[in-house]
């Protein structure tokens, strides 16, 4: 089994077993022990923190992961490696006073003058801090094609101490502040164990020479932090905005909604943290027949899988929110079909973001993001007003629809490449008739019996096609190694 499938598979179950914790902790945990309004302003505390991660990192963690193939000695891995860690210093030193100083002024324009958020200044800037400095250790773990411990903290660990902190919440050994200062120490330790296991997987020694192409990194990392920005803000604008411009409870409303279809959004978060060292190796090495295979091959098989996931989240809606039963939470229902269908699009595009951003066009991706963040924030202000959540839906699913048009357009016109195939369009045509066929099913009595019998159903339709058809061998290989192991 290669790297990239025995990685992305651990980091598949990682994932997932953070999918499930987190969807404890937002299903039931949050709306029926402290309830809609603490998960609302736990959401936006976090979003807001995500929205000034990047301002921190300044995009040094992308900067390792493009750069580390072309550093052919020790030596010069090594002053890379201190550069990532040591210039985002040099960052906190500058803009941790200023937010200290202004932080009121910075989270009213954040939160649009929310009390709430403005309470917990402190939460937002020290989890930015931990965050920031989390994804450079991650990437370090990448590079050196260790990500499966790094993505088990990224991914599940979070959740983890957010069940434990919710269940003392829930027997009352916690109120509200000493849960948000709890929160903050667990994300410190996290770190500290990446610290600590990224030195142990590669130690560098010191040098006090800076990297020799300091001037390509600052640029690179420069565009990347204005890219990576516009990222975040395109990622929790919406939370920010629905809590400002609605309630407290439409922001818990959403934020279920969005993490049941990001569910679809899993395999490929798996796969991309060991691809993306690969595609900037294959770019490096002007490899052009290495990065059209890892394009198509990863846009084919996250089709195949994203599309099996849109396939039974989105046909046992009803039934997944009968057994909620939190009121007032199913009233997002159109927001998990209306997002989920571009999660699968994101996912049909495979690779292809990589190649950008590790590629010598990278500077693409700053107009990408800023376009997208305007864009988002133009369309989110207009539909939430007009249409509340399902606005907020609306304007996710155009942002991504433009977007990533324009990135499939850049990379077939750069390098004369793209994601889609022939086989493309049978899963699409599979996607379409199986969610065509079980829509009109109608549900049994039980919904859990429900849920298992219709994904059953929907997993034996997909099968048929897929293995008749060959539209993966690496999927199929996998299958017979699986079916060896069992018996």
């Amino acid at each position: 089994m290669g790297i990239v499938a025995k990685q992305s598979i651990y980091n598949l179950i990682s994932i997932g077993l953070a999918f499930l914790i987190g969807a404890v902790n937002m299903l039931f945990l949050y709306p029926t022990f402290p309830g809609r309004e603490f998960q609302g302003l736990i959401v936006a505390l976090l979003a807001n923190s995500n929205l000034i991660q990047p301002f921190l990192s300044f995009g040094v963690q992308h900067t390792l992961i493009k750069f580390f193939s072309d550093a052919k000695s020790k030596e010069e891995r090594d002053r890379l490696f201190w550069f990532v860690i040591l210039f985002p210093l040099i960052i906190l030193i500058i803009l941790v006073p200023l937010y200290l100083n202004y932080n009121l002024e910075i989270l009213r324009f954040l939160s649009n003058d929310n009390k709430g958020v403005e309470r917990f200044p402190f939460l937002i800037i020290t989890i930015a801090i931990s965050t920031a400095y989390f994804e450079i250790f991650f990437s370090w773990l990448r590079v050196n094609l260790k990500s499966i411990f790094g993505n088990f903290l990224k991914e599940v660990y979070p959740r983890i101490l957010t069940f434990i902190l919710l269940v003392s919440y829930a027997f009352k050994i916690l109120d509200l502040d000493q849960f948000i200062n709890f929160l903050i120490g667990g994300y410190y330790l996290r770190l500290l164990i990446i610290m600590g296991y990224s030195f142990f997987v590669y130690t560098p020694n010191f040098h006090f020479k800076l990297p020799k192409s300091m001037m390509p990194l600052l640029r690179y990392s420069g565009l990347i932090f204005l890219s990576g920005t516009a990222a975040s803000f395109i990622l929790d604008i919406d939370k920010s905005m629905i809590y400002s411009l609605t309630s407290d409870a439409n922001v818990a409303f959403y934020a279920v909604a969005i993490y049941i279809a990001a569910v679809i959004e899993a395999p490929g978060r798996a796969m991309f943290q060991i691809t993306s060292p690969l595609v900037a190796e294959a770019l490096n090495s002007k490899n052009k027949v290495r990065l059209e295979s890892l394009l198509k091959k990863s846009s084919i098989n996250l089709m195949i899988v994203s599309g099996l996931l849109f396939l039974i989240i989105n046909l046992n809606l009803e039934d997944f929110y009968n057994i909620i039963n939190q009121q007032g939470y199913e009233s997002a229902i159109g927001v998990v079909v209306i997002v989920s269908l571009g999660k699968l699009f994101s996912m049909s595009m495979g690779c292809l973001n990589n190649i950008i951003s590790n590629s010598k066009h990278y500077s693409y991706v700053f107009w990408f993001s800023i376009s997208s963040a305007i864009l988002a924030v133009f369309l989110n202000y207009i539909f939430i007003k007009e249409d509340g959540i399902l606005g907020a839906a609306f304007a996710t699913l155009i942002v991504i629809i433009f977007i990533n048009s324009c990135k499939i357009l850049l990379v077939n016109y750069l390098f004369k490449i793209h994601p889609y195939s022939s086989k493309t369009l049978s899963v699409l045509l599979i996607i379409s008739l199986i969610y065509i066929l079980i829509y009109s099913l109608p549900s049994i009595f039980n919904p859990w019996l429900s849920i298992l019998l219709r994904s059953l159903l929907i997993i034996g339709l997909f099968c048929i096609p897929l293995f008749r058809f060959s539209l993966s061998k690496e999927i199929e290989t996998l299958f017979e190694k699986f079916i060896k192991r069992l018996f």
